[in-house]
């Protein structure tokens, strides 16, 4: 028993008929293999010749656990032992003070003119514990990779984190830019009214040239127009969802790609991870046997529902994939699966 596909395209396939595609992002429920799936793309374009970049945005992050190697402190480092692959675990802490610092200095200048008597700091101190203002921050990180290192490397491939935190990321481009819209729309409208409202004109006008709310706006916007035009871009960005054989990564995964189309980025495909081997089974205890049978009735769930989506099947190892040689055997499975081949080998 294989559990063909029926009218699917394998990794390798799919990537050579979509050579233009720069970003790739990794996304799934927690724990079903996202980083080792990001790793395995990664790799798999880093043995190809070309240079890569991995980069983790998930809060907790394992790109240093995996290869074995010091990967952490928010800067690029090559991965030693795979040629032409580098990595990062993105730190959006300085980021983070940075916004708040910008913040309470844009506040100050508000406050100022409004003639507010209250403190700045209760406003930022609100603001930080939203949970939505560390999302823009990576949000943010994610578009500086995409923009300043998109020339320097030939495929850089995202590690996210659980997908609901993955989508309402990559869905920021499209919410910004809609907020973006109506809060320029609003400052022109505020700065407008000012100045009719001005006995001095000619200075109300000099002071508009200089505001520095309107400046950020402007300049926020012209990065979110850039982002969306990378993310929205099928010959340029792809999605691709890591499942294992259970019922609940399998349903996640059902339901999160309607919203990634919903945010118009293009679904690479789904991988299946941690594929339990006939033969391994057989040799195996009586639980690994009841194991393999079980499994049997997910992968079904999965050719009926994903079939033609699936693009890559990596089994489970004997071993924890941690070192780079692991990384490798991931990457050659990536590869060399096929619909041919099935979901059971």
């Amino acid at each position: 028993m294989t559990l063909q596909l029926e009218k699917g395209m394998s990794f390798k396939d799919y990537v050579e008929t979509h050579k233009s595609i720069k970003f790739f992002f990794t996304g799934g429920k927690g724990g079903v293999g996202k980083t080792i799936a990001a790793a395995g793309i990664a790799t798999y374009f880093a043995n190809q010749g070309m240079k890569v970049l991995i980069a983790s945005l998930n809060p907790v992050h394992s790109l240093t656990s995996l290869f074995d190697q010091d990967l952490t402190g928010g800067v690029i480092k090559p991965v030693h032992g795979i040629d032409n692959l580098d990595a990062i675990e993105v730190d959006i802490r300085d980021r983070i003070e940075a916004y708040k610092k910008q913040l309470a200095d844009r506040l100050r200048w508000f406050l100022k003119w409004a003639d507010i008597p209250v403190k700045a700091t209760e406003f930022i101190d609100i603001a930080a514990t939203n949970p939505a203002f560390e999302e823009s921050a990576m949000f943010d990180a994610t578009i500086d990779i995409m923009l300043e290192q998109g020339a320097k490397y030939d495929k850089i491939v995202f590690d996210c984190a659980a997908v609901a935190n993955a989508v309402r990321l990559l869905g920021l481009n499209k919410i910004y830019g809609l907020w973006l819209q109506r809060m320029i729309k609003s400052r022109k409208e505020a700065l407008s009214l000012r100045v009719k409202l001005s006995f001095r004109k000619e200075k109300a006008m000099e002071e508009i040239k200089k505001d520095p709310m309107m400046a950020d706006l402007l300049s926020l916007n012209e990065r979110i127009k850039k982002a969306s035009s990378i993310l929205g871009d099928p010959t340029k960005t792809a999605f691709f969802f890591v499942t294992l054989p259970l019922a609940l990564p399998i349903s996640v995964v059902q339901r999160f790609i309607e919203m990634v189309k919903g945010f118009n980025i293009a679904i690479g495909g789904v991988i299946v991870n941690g594929v339990l081997r006939r033969d391994v089974a057989e040799k195996g205890t009586e639980y690994m046997r009841n194991k393999y049978e079980e499994q049997k009735h997910y992968l079904e769930i999965i050719k009926e529902r994903l079939g033609p989506l699936v693009r890559a099947v990596i089994p489970l190892y004997e071993r924890e994939i941690i070192g780079v040689d692991m990384v490798r055997r991931v990457a050659d499975d990536l590869a060399s699966w096929t619909p041919e081949k099935g979901l059971l080998f």
